[in-house]
């Protein structure tokens, strides 16, 4: 058992190896042509569309050139400025075409919060107001009419629960100063 331990010792340390001593040039190359392309869009297309996604998009649609040395590297670099140019340009300018964002589309899951508290804004303002007929359409026709009649006095509260109505006498009340 010793001995299948260090076997998988020895293939991790290999497998770690292999991670740090290997790069994919194609990413580079990308990322370079992403830049470009960029540079030349309207800022309102550069604005909702995300790079990496553009990158990541071409990626997925590009052959893999890894290297191992410096010597590789210059090897996978050449071939891809030149045999792989054209392919490059086109994956990335399909990729900025794909992952564009609609500015008016939602990133998260859509959210009913300000529609629920709105509505029951208004139905708090139906009771408060003591207008079942109370909409969003003649919302600042009803409270001008309350303000105003509040203002001469003739407004009628009927507070929840009583069935009498007492009328507001402004007049009457402690702040009111006669002038």
């Amino acid at each position: 058992m010793v001995y299948q331990g260090d076997a998988s010792g020895q293939q991790s340390k290999q497998q770690r190896a292999f991670n740090k001593n290997s790069r994919n040039v194609m990413e580079m190359l990308v990322v370079e042509e992403v830049e470009q392309q960029f540079q030349a869009l309207p800022a309102k297309t550069a604005k909702y569309t995300n790079p990496s996604e553009v990158i990541a998009y071409a990626l997925n649609r590009l052959p893999a050139l890894y290297a191992t040395s410096k010597r590789g590297w210059q090897r996978q670099w050449h071939r891809g400025k030149t045999d792989l140019h054209q392919q490059i340009v086109t994956a990335v300018r399909q990729g900025i075409m794909a992952v564009q964002r609609d500015p008016l589309r939602s990133e998260g899951p859509l959210s009913f919060e300000e529609e629920n508290a709105a509505l029951a804004a208004l139905q708090n303002l139906k009771v408060l107001l003591q207008r079942e007929d109370l909409s969003w359409d003649n919302l600042n026709d009803v409270v001008e009419q309350t303000l105003l009649d509040t203002l001469r006095g003739r407004i009628t509260w009927r507070q929840p629960g009583h069935l009498d109505e007492e009328i507001f006498d402004w007049e009457k009340h402690p702040h009111y100063q006669h002038g």
